[in-house]
């Protein structure tokens, strides 16, 4: 029959989580591109520029699809239209003073008329050829406003495929989106790559964070502020310490977990993304507690003294191995371990 005496000693709750670490700034690299990947121009490990180019995809069928815009581009501009919009408006002023002149003759024949010199018949046609004038500088007039309307739409239509094409052409390079480092190279030159295909892994290599998956039912206890006891499997031995720094209110529906992150108080000194790890975040502490094992807990809220009779105690800070008495036993109480 195993017994034991409650102790006074240190107790710590803390909730478990595993993880694993990332550079800041770290993400998978894609290219909105389908195609044959053609060059690489790093390496893995390599540190590189924001903007810098990573790799490219073969794009024929795209630079004679640029080549066709620049062509259109370059046959609808409107310097090169100028010519058709001149001989329009050539057209348009000639309409115009033949107008004046015919509208000039018109009223000098309508005044003879009033002053009953001149047949009714030149009236008559001097009349005609004022409105016939007028129509025709009408017709010139919607002429060379519909031409204009049309050199203008043609050339902003081209020029925007012209730069539609430049930005389709761009997605045929792959580009740095940040200062770092290139952690790994995901296809080889030569493969087939989609749209869909991460091709690299990038990040900030001078700062590591710390991303772990806290279970739903604790997720609650957990703040900001709060320290991390963390193991690596690359580091055997050592514990580190870390900080909570973020809690992300959403919760991941397959694992039923939230995402927590902490920053190293002193980080190792070398570090890979990716790496393993195991956490204890810490959520209170407290000093000369009275100790049982958890073992010797029956229920919630009982405890067997030596020679059978039950106790009901009050139970504080857990850990994994033991629990904290408030009251109903005392460190002189022997206690009995409960038939399993």
């Amino acid at each position: 029959m195993e017994t034991t005496h409650p102790v006074r000693g240190s107790i710590t709750e803390s909730v478990y989580a595993s993880g694993i670490v990332k550079s800041e700034n770290q993400y998978q690299a894609f290219t909105s591109a389908n195609g044959i990947l053609e060059n690489i121009f790093v390496t893995e490990g390599d540190t590189v520029k924001k903007g810098q180019a990573l790799l490219s995809i073969s794009g024929e069928a795209q630079k004679l699809t640029k080549q066709n815009a620049e062509l259109e581009a370059r046959y609808a501009d409107i310097n090169s239209n100028q010519g058709k919009l001149n001989e329009a408006k050539l057209l348009l002023e000639l309409a115009g003073n033949k107008m004046k002149n015919d509208s000039v003759l018109y009223f000098r024949q309508l005044n003879l008329w009033q002053q009953q010199v001149g047949s009714k018949v030149e009236l008559e046609q001097r009349e005609l050829s004022y409105e016939n004038s007028k129509t025709a500088w009408y017709s010139s007039q919607v002429r060379y406003d519909d031409l204009k309307r049309q050199v203008d739409l043609a050339s902003a239509q081209t020029k925007n495929k012209l730069l539609i094409s430049d930005t389709q052409e761009h997605d045929y390079t792959l580009r740095s989106e940040i200062d770092g480092v290139v952690f790994s190279l995901l296809k080889e030159k030569g493969e087939m790559v989609t749209s869909q295909t991460p091709l690299a892994i990038l990040g900030t290599p001078s700062h590591f964070i710390l991303e772990m998956q806290v279970d739903e039912y604790d997720i609650v206890k957990i703040k900001p502020g709060m320290d991390v006891l963390v193991t690596m499997d690359t580091y055997k031995g050592n514990v580190f310490e870390a900080r909570v720094t973020k809690v992300y209110p959403y919760l991941n529906e397959r694992s039923k977990t939230f995402k927590v992150e902490a920053d190293f108080i002193h980080p190792p000194d070398r570090l890979f993304p990716n790496i393993s790890f195991e956490a204890n975040i810490l959520l209170q502490k407290k000093e000369n507690a009275i100790l049982i094992p958890r073992a010797y807990l029956i229920g919630d809220s009982l405890v067997l003294k030596k020679g059978g009779d039950t106790a009901v105690v009050k139970t504080g800070l857990k850990d994994y191995l033991k629990l904290e008495i408030i009251s109903g036993v005392t460190d002189v109480d022997e206690l009995q371990k409960p038939m399993e």
